[in-house]
């Protein structure tokens, strides 16, 4: 597989290309405003190459220049979902780590990782119960 990108922003990185209709509204989702204001500061990763790619396969494709404290996957399980719960992936505190975020509370962690005002822990701990993180 191909390197991914290095970019500023968090990387969201397509990887189920079943459906052109739900890809589309999670992009519009993830460029909207929050209701409170807030937008995600990501860059995303549209490219077949990545079809089908893990998380451990993601974690060894980041180059060494990449800053950002987390990586987002668009998997299947995101895309099945009218709530779009990306598959966010810890690269600072325990790597790898993961947990999901409906695409229209990706801003907060985002944000607040970036900012270093929080750290992923206080996200995992606040999933609802199907272990969906959706806002506190």
């Amino acid at each position: 597989m191909n390197q991914l990108p290095c970019a500023l922003e968090a990387l969201v990185v397509r990887t189920d290309f079943s459906g052109e209709g739900a890809w589309e509204g999670l992009r519009e989702a993830l460029f909207s405003l929050s209701k409170d204001g807030f937008l995600t500061n990501v860059a995303l990763v549209d490219d077949r190459r990545h079809e089908g790619l893990t998380p451990e396969q993601a974690l060894d494709l980041i180059p060494a220049e990449y800053r950002h404290p987390l990586l987002v996957l668009a998997d299947s399980v995101a895309v099945a979902s009218a709530e779009w719960p990306l598959l966010v992936v810890d690269l600072q505190a325990e790597r790898g780590r993961r947990l999901r975020v409906v695409a229209t509370e990706l801003w907060s962690i985002e944000n607040n990782l970036s900012d270093r005002n929080m750290d992923f822990k206080e996200f995992v701990d606040a999933v609802d119960d199907d272990g969906v993180f959706r806002g506190f």
